[in-house]
């Protein structure tokens, strides 16, 4: 049987494992092997969405996903954070927060509504 060496990387702890091939009718249970070696934080490979875009007075979806909610309405004063759309996108929940304080002018989007990276959300002024 032939053995390969792996290098692993969990929440930025550097593992190397060796791993054997065995055929599928002849199994062989070995216990498992790894040695934790120092090493420099390890970026997430996974990218992160990017943040909401604010354009002139206008908010647009950072990432395709589906309306959960929308807690504010037209006429609403916002402060800087204040959740303005909550998006569901690979079944993690992603709030969209005021950019600043202002009030909120028309609201583009419906719970329920599919919204594509760069699709207005939210205007305000």
């Amino acid at each position: 049987m032939q053995k390969k060496n792996f290098r692993i990387v969990i929440d930025g702890v550097e593992y190397f494992v060796e791993v054997e091939e065995v055929s599928g009718n002849n199994p062989v249970p070995a216990a498992p092997v790894a040695r934790p070696v120092a090493a420099a934080p390890v970026v997430s490979a996974a990218p992160k969405p990017a943040a909401p875009k604010a354009s002139g007075n206008s908010i647009s979806a950072p990432l395709q996903g589906n309306v959960l909610d929308v807690p504010v309405k037209a006429g609403d004063a916002v402060k800087a954070g204040d959740i303005l759309v909550i998006i569901e996108a690979m079944k993690m929940e992603n709030e969209i927060v005021a950019p600043g304080d202002g009030v909120i002018d028309a609201v583009h989007v419906n719970k329920g509504d599919n919204v594509r990276a760069g699709d207005p959300l939210i205007s305000f002024r």
